[in-house]
């Protein structure tokens, strides 16, 4: 074995930049970040030469002329100061790794100038020498990153194509416009601008101009606060029957961080899992405040990972604060900025009454694993913790959150189409319901939040045959059925009765009930019960090709009406679809 030496600074950086600087976004991500820490309100982003050049220029405080030589140096940084302040990170960076990295493994000039001088400081980078000169700027800070990887032939040869790298630059600079909407962003391809925010420090506006219109006409608002704990989340999530294929896009941050977190994903994924089919997922914009010593960022390099102090108790706040949202429920105040946490006295309202709040719900057997990124979570869990969610009452260490009013006779009923969707006249349009997907997420909704559920006895019942698989998954999971109204016998080792069933589905045959649940399992034990729940509100409510009375229209989009999440049913198929009063104007080339 070869003696033990010294490796040379240069060296040191470039493998440090193996960790922080993956590929050209990463270094886009470090240095908007730093202009933005900088208190930059402006922020231009231009790439060249196959992502190789970056040049990003922006208005923030500049670096003093005295600290640029440092800059560039290993672990140097304003950012913290001492140990403890390493549990009290308030800045996107504070390790002093990135600009040492970057300067080893391409050319890099930075131009900037303070408040403080007249003129400003010009310095040129290269294989970790750097060189200072006096020069004349505005105040703020132009790095121009020249030939990334030039020195390091392995890495270059592993970047993908020039539209896929440029493809992680354009997410990095929607993520961190999305978690800024006060700070104005452009980025630039070969001088053509791609994406330009305006920095209004309004959330709605900067989602039109990252995505679209179309996506903000179909996002909830969430907004919840505990400042007992010093919690806040705030931002938006898409209605359940407005979905993506991906999770791409899930914007989470802590603190205005940009973050991959489990506990946030989970959250997320349990509160739309029975409101989108499978493999959809909702459009997330969602920013946790929490108080900087009760969250740990720094796990990894890149600050992506975080651990909480308490989990269980930031799990619980996440899912109360979506489903709240997605409920039809707004916090009184309004959304203005992403970025203001709450450490201040609670205060009670006055007035409590109508008022209903999210309560912390036990989750103490919710296991997380942040290393691999992974959740355990009990059988009993999914369905327990959504009902102690919906039924519990108000806790006054809690903020309380005030329900839309829902106009009543609002809805002139047309008529029904092919006996399958209502037809209803509404302010906006025509608004098409499928009256058996509508009563579905009523019954749905009504059988989660029953204690005790009415169940008929049969006098004559059918003999039903099942596999000695199915056989065992019913009689370990007798005490399941019975919570919802069931009650099976065995009368052979593979037959089976029913000696009572859930009264809404008198007229519905036992042995098709069965078939239907046994079927959804899947080999998934763990979703009985949601199969359950799910399999009886569907063969409880009105089929399709059911001609139906005015009056029985009336009472499925009534009852449909006071549902929580009126979207999709318990499957994830959506209830309606409206065309719009313009659409069909359009259609007809009327005016109005």
């Amino acid at each position: 074995m070869a003696r033990i030496k010294q490796l040379s600074k240069h060296l040191i950086n470039q493998i440090a930049a193996g960790e922080v600087i993956e590929r050209p976004a990463s270094v886009v991500k470090e240095l908007t970040e730093n202009s933005i820490d900088a208190g930059a309100s402006r922020v231009s982003i231009d790439i060249t030469n196959e992502c190789r050049n970056i040049r990003i220029a922006d208005n923030g405080s500049g670096i003093h002329p005295d600290d640029i030589l440092l800059a560039f140096s290993k672990h140097a940084t304003s950012k913290i100061n001492e140990d403890n302040d390493l549990f009290d990170i308030h800045t996107f960076g504070f390790r002093g790794e990135a600009l040492a990295s970057i300067i080893s493994i391409s050319k890099v000039t930075c131009t900037t100038r303070t408040s403080d001088f007249e003129t400003g400081t010009k310095v040129v980078c290269e294989n970790s020498e750097v060189k200072q000169v006096e020069t004349g700027c505005a105040v703020g800070t132009i790095m121009d990153v020249k030939d990334l990887f030039y020195n390091l032939p392995v890495r270059l040869k592993f970047l993908k194509s020039p539209s896929t790298e440029f493809s992680y630059i354009q997410e990095v600079v929607q993520n961190i416009a999305l978690s800024h909407p006060e700070v104005s962003l452009e980025l630039k391809k070969l001088g053509k601008t791609v994406l330009k925010t305006t920095g209004q420090n309004n959330l709605t506006q900067t989602i039109k101009e990252v995505y679209s219109y179309d996506v903000t006409n179909n996002l909830k608002e969430v907004l919840k606060t505990d400042e007992i704990s010093g919690l806040k989340i705030s931002g938006f999530v898409s209605t359940p029957d407005y979905t993506r294929s991906s999770k791409k896009s899930y914007h989470t941050y802590i603190n205005s961080r940009a973050v991959k977190c489990p506990v946030f994903q989970k959250a997320i994924d349990m509160v739309y899992k029975t409101l989108t089919a499978n493999n959809k997922y909702p459009f997330v914009v969602l920013n946790l405040d929490i108080p900087p010593h009760d969250v740990d960022v720094n796990v990894h390099p890149t600050k992506k990972e975080v651990r909480y102090k308490n989990p269980n108790q930031i799990f619980n706040f996440i899912f109360s604060a979506i489903q709240g949202g997605l409920s039809n429920y707004t916090e009184k105040g309004t959304l203005e900025s992403f970025s203001k946490p709450i450490y201040k006295q609670f205060e009670q309202p006055d007035n409590k009454d109508n008022l209903l709040s999210f309560p912390k719900t036990n989750v103490n057997n919710v296991y997380i694993d942040e290393k691999s990124d992974s959740m355990y979570i009990p059988a009993s869990f999914n369905e327990n913790f959504t009902k102690t969610i919906n039924n519990q009452k108000v806790n006054q260490q809690q903020i309380f959150i005030e329900q839309s009013p829902i106009e009543e006779n609002a809805d002139k009923i047309i008529g029904q189409y092919r006996d399958t969707y209502i037809l209803i006249e509404t302010e906006k349009g025509l608004e098409i319901v499928d009256q058996h997907i509508a009563e579905e997420r009523y019954n749905y909704e009504k059988l989660q939040n029953e204690k005790d559920i009415v169940s008929q006895m049969l006098f004559v019942s059918d003999v039903i045959e099942v596999s000695v698989t199915e056989a065992e998954i019913i009689k370990e999971n007798l005490s399941k059925f019975e919570r919802f109204g069931y009650g099976i016998e065995f009368t052979s080792d593979n037959e089976v009765i029913f000696r009572k069933i859930p009264q809404i589905l008198s007229k519905v045959s036992p042995k098709e009930i069965l078939a239907d649940i046994l079927e959804n399992i899947e080999g998934n034990i763990d979703n009985l019960e949601e199969n359950i729940l799910k399999t009886t509100a569907c063969k409880a409510s009105v089929k399709a090709n059911t001609p139906l009375s005015i009056w029985q229209m009336q009472e499925i989009i009534k009852k449909w009406r006071t549902t929580k999440m009126p979207y999709t049913c318990p499957h994830g198929r959506p209830v309606c679809h409206t065309i719009l009063h313009k659409e069909l104007a359009g259609f007809f080339q009327r005016a109005k």
